[in-house]
């Protein structure tokens, strides 16, 4: 039997974009009773299964999937909402007796959720959107006068913590670095975490990118942004800021031809991969295993024992 005082396992498979983590999860749950849930801030949208990379109707068939595609493409997406649904996401697949499998790309939903988030008022309307209207020259300067330690610790260029950072010292009296250590609502102490970050080599990781996105416009990711647009949400919706969304925007209005959007967009998506390549070598613990080689059919199996949990 069970022990119901021993926490429960969790998988967690992050990496940037085209790193190979949908097919490492599948071939997890073909080794263990599995439900792989999202943590892709992209592919939380019911309106770009081909552009974001979400996977096919097929590969869900394998195993139980959650959080991909259960949101519109207007409606925004915090990482405490999703960190709140993929608690009980996760609470459902123990009740099943199935191992939960976090699958994704977005670092801020993964730290939200294993370590909680900071209980920040929310921030009058009148002053965020003065702060927002803000030159961010300006706005680094006033937080450096009103909070020169979190100042600090910020890219003078970085508009939107910047922007962060002096509205809550300006709303709350109170640094945003001590906010976060009254963080809440965690789940790391309470599971028995399993990860794994994916961090090939880039130049393979790149290739996969530029072939992707060649591949997303080939197979639907047009005939996707077509219909958005029909839709005529507003710029600022989530969706539309997603990437390809823009370049492939650009291309049915004819100020873009096809070949300029193609090379945007694997611009972009390359782009994309770099930083949150950074940030998944940088801002995990380092004890977390890594693996820094390509994923193929040679070595997968081997891959999956770096879980321990099976």
């Amino acid at each position: 039997m069970p022990n119901p005082e021993k926490n429960k396992p969790v998988a967690l498979i992050a990496g940037p974009t085209a790193s190979g983590k949908t097919a490492l999860a599948l071939h997890l749950a073909q080794l263990r009773d599995c439900t792989i849930i999202n943590a892709d801030s992209a592919q939380v949208y019911a309106d770009l299964p081909i552009l974001s990379a979400q996977p096919t109707a097929e590969e869900m068939d394998g195993a139980p999937h959650k959080l991909f595609g259960y949101l519109d493409g207007n409606d925004p997406c915090s990482a405490a909402r999703w960190a709140a649904d993929a608690k009980v996401e996760i609470t459902k697949a123990h009740g099943e007796g199935r191992l939960p499998v976090l699958v994704g790309g977005t670092g801020l939903y993964m730290r939200t959720l294993l370590d909680g988030i900071a209980p920040i008022p929310e921030i009058a309307p009148k002053l965020r959107a003065e702060i927002r209207a803000m030159v961010t020259g300006d706005a680094w300067q006033a937080l450096q006068n009103d909070d020169a330690a979190i100042a600090a610790t910020l890219n003078p260029n970085d508009d939107s913590r910047i922007k962060r950072a002096l509205e809550v010292i300006r709303s709350t009296g109170q640094s945003l670095s001590e906010w976060r250590e009254k963080k809440e609502g965690g789940i790391a102490d309470q599971i028995e975490l399993h990860p794994l970050i994916l961090l090939p080599p880039r130049d393979w990781l790149y290739e996969r990118c530029d072939l992707r996105f060649v591949q997303m416009l080939e197979n639907g990711a047009v005939e996707e942004v077509q219909a958005l647009i029909k839709r005529g949400l507003p710029g600022d919706a989530p969706v539309m800021r997603a990437i390809g969304v823009p370049e492939i925007s650009a291309m049915l209005s004819g100020e873009l031809s096809r070949d300029e959007a193609v090379r945007l967009g694997q611009t972009a998506t390359r782009q994309y991969a770099k930083r949150q390549f950074t940030w998944f070598r940088n801002q995990l613990p380092g004890e977390w295993p890594r693996h820094e080689n390509e994923i193929n059919n040679n070595n997968i199996d081997n891959i999956v024992t770096l879980f321990q949990c099976l």
